[in-house]
């Protein structure tokens, strides 16, 4: 495979979440959309925003000291974009894209009643940097769409339709996996149970 080495370095990373992130509290809120997010720890549970100081919601965050990520699916898809361009210093983003404010359970900024997913996030650092402030912060609560869990307790993301982000533009996420954690080295026996547990299940439906 041949390489070409870029211009210049820059965040190439690609392909990333696309989130809706609200922040303020349930009477003066604002969404921005995000794409430098990501899960920093896993025990307990932390991720983080990466915002521009100019951006709106980078006072909120950095007065209330909490937020919540939204995930974004295809039919949330537009009202991302919308909230990613325009400033909640002009208007109220929730009513000017059709958006429903939730309260929380932990945390005093609104869920986004129409995202499937949604984690409530308490800052805990903050890292100054060149363009963006990273708000690191622990995740405390999780609401998920009741329709994603199964009878024995399973979630199941798959027919989600979530967005991602990559180079200036939005991309579904495939409903079809090519494989789950260690199928490269999976075991014949492994691999013929959990066959026969998706067949089991598909019949169950």
């Amino acid at each position: 495979m041949n390489k070409i080495l870029t211009d210049r370095p820059g965040p190439m990373l690609y392909p990333v979440p696309a989130v809706m992130v609200s922040c303020g509290t349930m009477e003066q809120s604002n969404i921005i959309t995000i794409a430098w997010t990501g899960i920093v720890n896993s025990d307990p549970p932390m991720t983080y925003v990466s915002v521009r100081k100019s951006r709106f919601s980078h006072g909120l965050i950095a007065e209330s000291g909490e937020f919540v990520i939204n995930l974004v699916t295809a039919d949330l898809a537009s009202a991302a974009d919308f909230c990613g361009v325009r400033s909640g210093r002009d208007m109220d983003k929730f009513e000017k894209a059709g958006l429903t404010r939730q309260a929380g359970d932990q945390v005093k900024a609104p869920l986004i009643a129409e995202s499937p997913v949604n984690l409530e996030c308490k800052v805990f650092d903050v890292k100054e940097l060149p363009t963006h402030d990273m708000f690191l912060a622990e995740i405390v609560a999780v609401h998920i769409d009741e329709t994603l869990k199964d009878e024995a307790g399973a979630y199941h993301f798959e027919g989600l339709d979530l967005v991602s982000y990559n180079h200036g533009h939005y991309y579904p996420v495939s409903r079809r996996p090519f494989g789950r954690f260690g199928y490269s080295v999976m075991k014949p026996k492994t691999k013929r149970r959990l066959n026969r547990q998706k067949q089991k299940d598909a019949a169950d439906k």
